[in-house]
């Protein structure tokens, strides 16, 4: 059953909206405070830049989640597509259109009817009993409580005045809870809802440099770790001055990682950074893939508190007889997923889990070029200019005709301008290629017995390789996976991909004071406690 919105409603509704955009219309350019001006050299000093950012697809269903109760997850339907390149929250990339406006509208009445359809969710949203449609006392109360949650601070009461006309409709329709949906859907489409505002104070002598006020940092931090709105608890800190300090700041993310939210939003950093957060085939295989992957990062990460290239290094893994199957290792005698010795496999870590195997799957087999691209990328975080204008991508590599064998028809790779770019890609993606692109071991070609694979790999300037087990050796002996992990997290954190001399200057200080063991949450909690987590500088 869907509710019917009536004449009156719209009306209420269209009022109530324009009135709220009309208060918060100051937020499209914080640049623009009286007193601002482009930093200098100086000012900018370790003070990260930050824009407006729009909610994300999955940010925006987590919301709803803890907003309302609402476990539908259905704003992919409707809102813009996020670029993930490798993460979907790139600000640079979330461009107002009239498609979000109307995305929004369509949400928020989506969202509301089924909170008006559910009367048990419904009453627990609104928080009180009304003794009938003009309980004024009530309505506060519910548009007192749930827009702090919704926008993330508390209402001024001009605000809360505006909202509380919408009680005029609930009394002429006689019935409260109308006026309940025409303030839920407004606040649905509040530009402080769908976008997280960073405006904070200006720091005395450093122009174009603010501190975020209790409040935007409560936002920062839980979306950073839960991927949602933050609970009442961590508004109440920001408000009552509890998120002033450093020591402060760190003790709200521990008990926030406390949080089982916090583990599904790490596994999501995790899958995304590492090209698994969607599989390219099928979605039983991919969700036992998925749940492998999952269980690792949650037992290095969560349950044992070990250092984060335990990733790398783990000698078991998380699967069924049917998965261990498909690998060829050890059954584990189980229909479920247990942990699981590889044996003698030759397999070791994630980087033999087929979640990220599937990285670089082309043309019904592996590429090595996108494999080599993603190790280089993701976990190496170099850059690797795109192929030229005109060059064709988009067509299986084909040799001179003396020979069919994959090796051999890439050999053309190394050959004019390519070959610069590819000597960097191709001989790391060999280096995996006895594992297809669902992950299992070959020993040949597709089709292809003549083509024996050998599996070698050279990771230039570091030194050659066989196989997942040994490309994860070379990494793990170096000091760029662990700047690499800082650099993804940074990213993730800061909503931005392209990083400047700052960032890079934030990103040494946070790698070289981490820990000899490099745990994972340590990284994350001397983070968010670095001053430069509470502060921004305008994007210009």
């Amino acid at each position: 059953m869907t509710c019917k919105v009536t004449h009156g409603q719209a009306l209420w509704l269209g009022a109530l909206v324009i009135a709220i955009a009309s208060c918060t219309a100051q937020i499209v350019d914080p640049s623009g405070r009286e007193g601002s001006s482009k930093p200098g050299v100086d000012a900018k000093a370790l003070v990260p830049k930050s824009g407006m950012r729009r909610l994300t697809v999955d940010e925006y269903n987590n919301t709803l989640r803890d907003l309302m109760g609402d476990e539908s997850a259905s704003s992919a339907l409707l809102l813009p597509t996020d670029v993930i390149n490798p993460f979907d929250n790139d600000s640079s990339t979330q461009k107002a259109s009239p498609a979000l406006i109307e995305a929004a509208e369509a949400l928020a009445r989506d969202a509301s009817d089924r909170l008006m359809n559910d009367p048990a969710r419904r009453d627990n949203v609104v928080g009180c009993t009304p003794t009938g449609p003009d309980d004024s006392d009530c309505f506060k109360q519910f548009i007192t409580a749930f827009g702090r949650k919704a926008i993330r601070r508390t209402l001024k009461p001009e605000e809360i005045d505006k909202f509380m006309t919408a009680q005029q409709l609930a009394i002429a329709e006689g019935d409260f809870y109308a006026g309940v949906d025409v303030v839920v859907r407004a606040f649905l489409q509040h530009p402080e809802f769908l976008y997280r505002v960073e405006i904070g104070k200006a720091v005395s002598g450093r122009p174009g440099v603010f501190r975020l006020t209790g409040n935007e940092l409560a936002t920062r931090l839980s979306y950073l770790i839960w991927g949602s709105t933050p609970d009442a608890w961590l508004l109440d800190q920001a408000e009552s001055g509890k998120l002033e300090t450093a020591e402060q700041v760190r003790a709200a993310a521990q008990k926030a990682l406390d949080d089982p939210r916090a583990k599904t939003r790490i596994k999501r950093f995790h899958a995304l950074w590492l090209g698994y957060e969607t599989l390219p085939f099928d979605p039983s295989l991919a969700k036992a893939m998925r749940a492998e992957s999952d269980a690792l990062v949650e037992r290095v990460v969560f349950e044992e508190h070990r250092a984060w290239t335990d990733l790398f290094r783990s000698d078991e893994t998380f699967v069924s007889d049917t998965l261990a199957s498909h690998y060829g290792i050890p059954l584990p005698g189980s229909s479920t997923p247990v942990w699981t010795s590889y044996g003698t496999s030759g397999r070791k870590g994630i980087l033999s889990h087929g979640s990220f195997l599937a990285n670089g799957a082309k043309f019904g087999d592996t590429s090595p070029t996108l494999r080599g691209l993603a190790i280089r990328t993701r976990l190496l975080c170099q850059k690797i200019p795109p192929p030229p204008t005109g060059v064709k991508t988009d067509n299986p590599v084909t040799g001179d005709g003396t020979s069919n064998c994959k090796k051999d028809r890439y050999k053309q790779h190394a050959q004019g301008g390519c070959a610069s770019c590819h000597s960097l890609m191709d001989p790391v993606g060999f280096g995996l290629e006895n594992y297809d692109q669902l992950g299992r071991y070959r020993t040949h070609d597709v089709d292809a017995p003549e083509c024996s694979i050998d599996g070698t790999g050279d990771l230039a300037g570091i030194g050659t390789f066989q196989g997942p087990a040994g490309l994860e050796d070379l990494l793990l002996a170096g000091s760029e996976l662990n700047r690499c992990v800082v650099t993804q997290l940074y990213r993730f954190a800061m909503g931005r991909k392209d990083i400047d001399d700052t960032d890079d200057q934030l990103i040494e200080a946070l790698t070289s004071k981490a820990s000899t063991e490099f745990r994972f949450d340590d990284v994350l909690l001397d983070f968010v406690s670095h001053d430069a987590f509470r502060v921004r500088r305008d994007e210009s």
